[in-house]
């Protein structure tokens, strides 16, 4: 049995077999024994997924099924706003949203993907707050709503400027849809539910596939010479090029959705001035920030030199200064760029565009610029 240092046992997803079997390297990850990477090993893999397409196991992540006990999904939608910033209310059938769990404090609790399936919201939360997320909802929802995890579904990403050629050989519909698209589809002549969206910047999809099929529609894509299985240390290093947040790094309670410069994601109607404007778990701060401004921003960072800056460095405002101004929340090596990356927050006056900063690295202030994100330009069908 695979335990933790704790002792916890490790879960195994659906495809954990199917891992052992290409020779992966198995790690604990959010409770679960993940394959970090495969023979190939993690650069080759990144720079697959970028040229071709990459198959990858996300069956840790959450499947929540959130329906209105009144059977109308609008209804869900309307009680499922108390929770997130997000227009969910506007979200027609057939389309996913992302969204973020707020606290009271403005902090977030999770980040999630909303889709409309038209009688149910289908929500896929982060494997390390599922437990939590399901709480929350039902501490919130559960007088209008039924709360369902999905326990019995895997959910696998076929991810890569090749993804909709390999896809559309065993679903039709698939070249049909665009950029978070979302709904029952037939994949390989199993009922799935497919969303063309993912974590790594590339066009691509995600299935959610019934765990005892799961296998058999990994086999499936994977028999195709375009297609190799990828763990998540490329996982990471793609989602990182592409300056996505990953959850207790880049945003947490602590950081509100415009200090994380997602205020993308809020729609105007939710904004000052929106017709539903506010009405969820810390409103007051969050819609503060739009009016007023937030006090620091996520941004992007280019070190100057070769050397990787890692998570938790302190970030300085000058080569000489001794108080850190702000800290880098995730870092390493770009593949695509052949050349290192990183993330992390700032002073507002200190977040525009090349902005020289400098890390406190091994004792020595390395510098860095400011740099605009996605540091690899994102390849979505929209």
């Amino acid at each position: 049995m695979l335990v933790r240092d704790d002792l916890t046992p490790l879960k195994r997803t659906p495809l954990h077999g199917l891992h052992v079997s290409l020779g992966a390297k198995m790690v604990p990850f959010a409770g679960y024994d993940m394959p970090v990477q495969f023979p190939a090993g993690v650069l080759r893999e990144h720079l697959h997924t970028r040229s071709n397409a990459g198959l990858f196991d996300v069956s840790h992540m959450g499947q929540i099924a959130l329906t209105a006990k009144s059977g109308r999904v609008a209804d869900a939608a309307a009680a499922l706003e108390a929770l997130v910033p997000q227009d969910i209310v506007g979200l027609p059938r057939g389309r996913q949203r992302y969204a973020q769990f707020t606290n009271a404090d403005g902090g977030i609790l999770d980040d999630l993907m909303v889709a409309n399936l038209g009688w149910y919201l289908f929500l896929v939360v982060n494997a390390a707050c599922r437990e939590a997320d399901e709480a929350h909802l039902r501490a919130h929802l559960s007088d209008a709503c039924v709360i369902e995890p999905l326990t019995d579904r895997a959910l696998i990403a076929l991810q890569g400027p090749k993804a909709e050629a390999v896809l559309a050989k065993f679903c039709a519909e698939a070249p049909a849809m665009r950029f978070m698209d979302a709904g029952p589809r037939k994949v390989t002549g199993i009922d799935c539910v497919v969303s063309r969206s993912g974590y790594t910047g590339e066009d691509g999809f995600e299935i959610s596939v019934p765990a005892d099929r799961a296998e058999e529609l990994a086999r499936a894509l994977l028999a195709d010479a375009d297609v190799q299985p990828i763990g998540l240390g490329a996982r990471d290093s793609l989602r990182l090029e592409a300056g996505l947040c990953l959850y207790g790094h880049d945003i947490d309670t602590t950081t509100t959705p415009l200090e994380a410069a997602l205020e993308w994601s809020v729609q105007k109607i939710r904004r000052p001035g929106g017709a539903r404007a506010g009405g969820f778990l810390g409103a007051e701060k969050i819609l503060a920030h739009f009016a007023d401004g937030a006090p620091r921003r996520r941004v992007g960072l280019r070190p100057e030199g070769r050397a990787p800056v890692r998570e938790g460095a302190s970030l300085f405002a000058d080569e000489t200064g001794a108080l850190p101004v702000g800290k880098v929340t995730s870092g390493g090596f770009g593949p695509t760029l052949s050349a290192p990356v990183a993330m992390g927050y700032l002073p507002t006056a200190l977040a525009a565009p090349d902005t020289r900063v400098f890390a406190e690295v091994r004792g020595q202030r390395m510098p860095l610029r400011v740099a605009a994100t996605p540091f690899v330009k994102n390849t979505y069908k929209r």
